[in-house]
């Protein structure tokens, strides 16, 4: 009788916690979602470009907010987010905003297991699957290399010291094998021992002003040359 009502209890309890998380916006599809309606048709000839990633990018907007200004861009960064949210939340917040350019700056929090352990291989698959989702609409694209960070202040000893120049190397050479523009921060940023240049950030992984300073023109000749290509 008492294992009888315990198993009860037990699916009850694992009912109720389903149903919790499956309530949960996991992807945070919400976030953008009023943003996305109010923003206003694209006009003739306007280049529209979607920034696609996690805190560096809508960091962006905090703290060089005049690069977005005057400018078609739409900054689409939602803090600690990991790729795997990304790729679900890209149909309505990059392809349904009909950009010609996609800029996806992403991976250094799946790194750092912020929604669980990921291999180097399950990162790269959902950068090349948002990137080939935009290229079926369509969309130029941007693929930004992963900012140098020698350690996580959160969650240290995970190496991305090491585990980033690799994940960029795939990047890199999906980019060359596709056509894409590949977008090399990491070289720009780096202290020499794949971490973020001291000046460039305070805490080693999120860029200050002057980071973001540093990336502005290397972002606009990238978005240049991707809609030069054919």
């Amino acid at each position: 009788m008492i294992l009888n009502n315990f198993k009860n209890i037990l699916v009850i309890c694992l009912f109720f916690t389903y149903s919790i998380l499956s309530a949960q916006d996991w992807a945070q599809l919400e976030h953008f979602s009023s943003a996305n309606k109010e923003l206003p048709d694209v006009k003739n000839n306007e280049n529209r470009v979607v920034f696609m990633g996690n805190s560096i990018t809508i960091g962006w907007s905090h703290h060089q907010p005049e690069f977005f200004e005057g400018k078609p861009y739409v900054n689409r960064g939602i803090s600690g987010q990991t790729t795997p949210q990304m790729l679900v939340r890209f149909r309505q917040d990059v392809i349904d905003l009909k950009p010609k350019v996609v800029a996806i700056l992403a991976g250094t929090n799946d790194i750092a297991g912020n929604t669980g352990p990921s291999t180097l291989e399950m990162i790269a698959d959902n950068l090349m699957s948002m990137a080939e989702l935009a290229e079926a609409n369509g969309i130029k694209v941007v693929l930004c290399s992963v900012l140098p960070a020698y350690d996580y202040p959160w969650r240290k000893g995970l190496k991305p010291n090491e585990k980033i120049p690799a994940l960029n190397n795939m990047i890199k050479a999906y980019s060359e094998r596709k056509g894409f523009v590949y977008l090399d921060y990491f070289s720009a940023m780096t202290d020499g021992n794949n971490g973020l240049r001291q000046d460039l950030g305070s805490d080693g992984v999120h860029p200050n002003k002057k980071g973001y300073e540093l990336m502005a023109p290397l972002a606009e000749k990238a978005i240049n040359d991707a809609l030069a290509r054919e």
